[in-house]
């Protein structure tokens, strides 16, 4: 009783609101207009793209950025920038450049051309404001010497060069991989500095046999200045330009440059690549709107309200946009997503409406029209708009761990209020217009009036097909004359006959068990898409970049600083125990292990803590080989006695090319050993910012969403029309979001920002199709399940084929916007209007009419109410037997 009572004042609220809208159309249509340019030139004015890569991708909330502010204010991290060496993710300003020989080449064999490029580098010069600069007044400096921070590869070149001018043969000169002796007498790890190594066989020391590429980087000094942000900037884009010359004047090296920059601007790159193709599919969907709401009826055909829904929801977009950037937001290239999702759903308001039109009396006045169309449309139109803004309001909640995603999701509100504000407002009035002019039998594109059938007889057959209005020949009492629209047709006298064939039923069954198949295969193989090349247009300088550092520098992992923040007795045997088993497995980079060969090799005991640090001081890093160890070390001095507080050293694992995910599963190995060993350390590199918990933190928006709506979908399983209704939808949206995930995840689709958004859009866009074809199902009052199932696809069947055809087609231009952000998002949103429309039309007819509701109730009452309406009858015949009349 109570959910008719709400349905029933749900019903009488829209329909006074449709009457309110049709007698005042001038109104409703004029102040979304105003609302547009008033917010439209605020979107001009105020544009303004996010140029923070970590704060929209990274984890909001994660324990790497905890461990990167303790280890910072233990070790400047700007000064650590050279051994905490990570791939993409370097923090700071700097210049990276790959030297990659022809196939079959070595590297090393190219050693003075590699040091002319390296020395035009250093001599390059960006002017500011009068003034010059180079890499010296610009670089990080060592604190030993106060000169710059050069990786040691370059060290090694300039050995191979002199060995190569004084007639030396390169082998005398010995370079072992991934550690080398320096001329000065350190040890340095080159794993990410010489890449595509071969060895010499049966080497003891690893001697490098030839390399194919050499990898070299700039670090530039940050200060935090403005000044000296704009003079880094500026620096790195001399830097990538001299690199394009360089490799238009050395054709037997291959150049693959990258600055600090290149991630966020060929990131921004996306959107420059979208712009024309977006437009282009704008176009396609107002063409495809436009036909598929025309008939061969030129009194009924409405092709101009099918455009007006679709440019209804593009200013309702723009609005949306005008108001995030007054609210200060910044754009970013996953907002590209946004003009389709509120299309996919806006249109699907703007179809439902045409079709509640088309279901209203056509002997009614237009106003009272309207008000019907509201009536029984905008009661499912306000329930699935509602979803929509309670999946992505969780979304935009502060669960959400990414601000990208929580940016997306609260712009998403936005439009979505406003799609709504504007369909029955603006469409409405639009609708109330053409109505009118159908009432007063104008022509729906010409709007002259439709000429009489006898002065049509009169005219060429061109003109009358032009100007019929196709009831001139037929009965004027027919039921409804809207059923010529071919959709409605096709699906009237062809489809629903075809799919409720019960020789067809058991291939859908076959078929939604291979579908079911392959989601549950899919669904066992998600991976997390923590790569950040994946939101990067794919023909970019930084994904090319990527792939060759991947293909021949991924040896070796991101060197993980491995900080001590407690005092440690390290001349404990246990505590040296402890530190060994640690690191066991890993290549380290430590004066702990260098000091403990030191004493060894010297024959010094060291086994009490005067010993151990006067020997540290004054004797292991006094040595030039060892002086730069003083940066890995923090004395302290309590009177007369020197305290080591804190130390680092560095490791890095043995990796194959799937780098990523082997450092995240270093981190997760390596975290949890901190809280349970006596020695009180944490593990810090950038990469870790990107990737902590990035899983967790991605899947999470849609897991509270997905939560969100179901948990409104139970609480109001006795309020809605019928409670069947809500059981089939949480089963089908269920089916259709599982399929998505598994389908996009076999189309190698990872779990990064954008397809999440996409999973959360198709948690509602699975809702807004199917929940109308049910509820009009467990209500339908016909004797069979085929039956009702049959009125319920030539209801809104229409309305569901108009929109996600207009859906898909405006998604094809995205294939060929050549970024993989676009690609992500046209293979998920493909699949989400796919397996919607596999639904509706394909899995849920055939099912529907194996299981509940059952129908044998309606027919048990209708055949009760015949039998007791012909007893009255034979009771009044017999009473008054004269009163029987012929007919």
């Amino acid at each position: 009783m109570l959910r008719q009572v709400i349905h029933r004042g749900l019903q009488s609220f829209f329909y006074k609101l449709g009457l309110f809208v049709s007698r005042h159309p001038v109104f409703f249509l004029t102040v979304p207009a105003v609302l547009t340019i008033i917010f439209g030139f605020s979107l001009l004015n105020r544009f303004q793209p996010d140029t923070d890569l970590e704060s929209l991708v990274a984890p909001s909330h994660s324990l790497a950025k905890i461990e990167r502010s303790l280890a910072s204010s233990l070790f400047s991290l700007d000064q650590s920038k050279s051994q905490l060496y990570s791939d993409l993710h370097t923090p700071g300003r700097y210049g990276r450049v790959i030297l990659l020989s022809k196939p079959g080449g070595n590297i090393l064999h190219q050693a003075d051309v590699i040091l002319q490029i390296h020395r035009a580098v250093l001599e390059m010069k960006v002017n500011y404001k009068g003034y010059n600069y180079t890499f010296s007044h610009l670089c990080v400096l060592r604190n030993q010497d106060k000169k710059c921070v050069l990786d040691d590869i370059i060290s090694v070149l300039e050995d191979l060069r002199q060995a190569a001018l004084s007639n030396k043969t390169t082998a005398r000169v010995q370079v072992s991989y991934p550690n080398t002796k320096l001329k000065d007498g350190r040890s340095s790890f080159i794993g990410h500095q010489l890449g595509g190594v071969m060895e010499v066989p049966n080497s003891k020391d690893q001697r490098v046999k030839s390399a194919r590429a050499i990898q070299i980087t700039y670090y530039l000094q940050t200060y935090g200045s403005v000044t000296q942000d704009l003079i880094g900037e500026k620096w790195e884009s001399e830097f990538c330009k001299l690199m394009h010359k360089m490799q238009l004047d050395h054709q037997d090296l291959q150049l693959y440059s990258l600055a600090s920059f290149s991630l966020w601007k060929d990131f921004h790159q996306t959107s420059l690549l979208a712009r024309g193709k977006i437009l282009v599919s704008l176009m396609l969907i107002l063409l495809t709107a436009t036909l598929s709401s025309s008939m061969k009826d030129c009194l009924r055909s409405k092709p101009f309200l099918g455009l007006l829904g679709v440019l209804t929801i593009c200013i309702s977009s723009v609005t949306a946009a005008g108001i995030f950037f007054i609210t200060d937001g910044k754009y970013n290239s996953t907002l590209l997503g946004i003009p389709f999702f509120a299309m996919g759903h806006g249109t699907k308001g703007v179809f439902e409406l045409l079709s509640g039109w088309r279901r209203t009396r056509e002997n009614l006045p237009f106003k009272d029209r309207v008000a019907d169309a509201y009536s029984d449309v905008m009661v499912s139109y306000t329930m699935t708009s509602s979803l929509y803004f309670i999946a992505f309001g969780m979304g935009a909640s502060p669960f959400t761990n990414i601000e990208a995603v929580k940016v997306f999701c609260q712009n998403m509100c936005v439009s979505i209020l406003l799609n709504y504000f504007y369909i029955f407002s603006f469409f409405g009035s639009c609708l109330v217009f053409a109505g009118q002019l159908e009432q007063n039998r104008y022509h729906s594109i010409f709007c002259c009036k439709i000429p009489s059938a006898e002065y049509l007889d009169r005219k060429p057959v061109w003109f009358q097909t032009m100007m019929n209005d196709g009831h001139q020949h037929t009965s004027h009492h027919e039921t409804n004359p809207y059923q010529h629209h071919f959709i409605q047709h096709f699906l009237r006298e062809h489809y629903n006959e075809w799919i409720t064939n019960i020789y067809v039923k058991p291939f859908v069954v076959i078929l939604y068990l291979i579908y079911a198949s392959f989601s549950f295969m899919g669904c066992l193989q998600i991976n997390d898409g923590a790569n950040i090349i994946n939101l990067l247009a794919s023909e970019s300088p930084s994904v090319s970049y990527a792939l060759i550092q991947q293909k021949y520098f991924s040896n070796y992992s991101p060197v993980i600083g491995f900080y001590i923040y407690e005092p440690l007795e390290y001349w404990n045997g246990t505590v040296q125990e402890d530190l060994k088993t640690l690191s066991q497995g890993f290549n380290t980079v430590s004066w702990i292990e260098q000091y403990y060969h030191y004493l060894r090799v010297g024959n010094i005991s060291a086994t009490n803590k005067s010993d151990f640090i006067n020997i540290l001081q004054s004797s292991f890093l006094k040595k030039p080989e060892f002086q730069h160890f003083k940066n890995d070390i923090i004395f302290s001095k309590a009177g007369d006695e020197n305290n080591i507080i804190a130390s680092r050293l560095y490791l890095v694992a043995r990796t194959s090319e799937n780098t990523q995910r082997e450092a995240v599963e270093l981190l997760e190995k390596l975290r949890p050993l901190s809280l349970i060993q006596s020695i009180k350390f944490i593990v810090f590199n950038p990469t870790f910012v990107f990737m902590d918990h990035y899983g967790l933190s991605v899947t999470m928006p849609v897991l509270i969403s997905g939560f969100g709506i179901l948990l409104v979908l139970i609480l109001t399983f006795f309020l809605v029309i019928h409670p069947l209704g809500n059981f089939w939808l949480i089963l089908s949206v269920t089916s259709i979001e599982l399929g998505v995930l598994g389908l996009m995840t076999l189309w190698n689709v990872d779990m990064d920002c954008i397809s999440i958004l996409c999973l959360i859009y198709t948690l509602n866009f699975a809702i807004d199709h199917c929940a109308p074809l049910l509820y009009t199902f467990v209500l339908a009052t016909e004797h069979t399940r085929t039956q009702c199932i049959k009125n319920s696809l030539q209801e809104h069947g229409t309305a569901i084929l108009q929109n996600v055809s207009s859906f898909l087609i405006g998604l094809v231009p995205l294939l060929f916007v050549p970024s993989n952000l676009t690609f992500t998002l046209f293979k998920c949103l493909l699949l989400a209007g796919s397996c919607t429309l596999l639904h509706c039309f394909v899995i849920l007819p055939v099912f529907l009419t194996f299981f509940p509701p059952s129908k044998k109730h309606h027919k048990k009452k209708k055949r009760a109410k015949r039998k007791e309406r012909e007893e009255i009858e034979c009771i009044e015949i017999q009473e008054n037997p004269d009163h029987v009349t012929a007919v």
